[in-house]
């Protein structure tokens, strides 16, 4: 049975930083990254990262968040500084295996707020 659980959210203010983790089971999994929903609006891609390491980042967060992978664990993490009220959603790790297949967690809520 696959499992995803992110944790990590939580409340910020504008300039500080969180970190959140995805423990990831069941699976072995390929491309993991991370996609956010916000309140009145569709879930977007925020980074992703292949199992050698390789990422890719939407452009509302290039050089202030890092994805990263430990793939002896089945961790993923993603470090986020400089944070911004537009920042605030859930934040949902996602993880494809082999066959392309996509699993989602359960979301985390970041809310980034004085």
């Amino acid at each position: 049975q696959v499992q995803l659980v992110e944790s990590g959210g939580g409340l910020a203010q504008p300039g500080g930083s969180l970190r959140l983790s995805c423990a990831a089971s069941g699976d072995i999994f390929n491309t993991m990254g991370w996609y956010r929903q916000a309140p009145g609006k569709q879930r977007e891609w925020v980074a992703t990262i292949t199992r050698h390491g390789s990422t890719n980042y939407a452009d509302s967060v290039k050089g202030r968040f890092t994805i990263s992978r430990d793939s002896a664990k089945n961790t993923l993490l993603l470090e986020m500084i400089s944070l911004k009220p537009e920042d605030t959603a859930v934040y949902y790790c996602n993880a494809r295996n082999q066959y392309n297949f996509s699993y989602w967690g359960q979301g985390t809520q970041v809310t980034v707020s004085s």
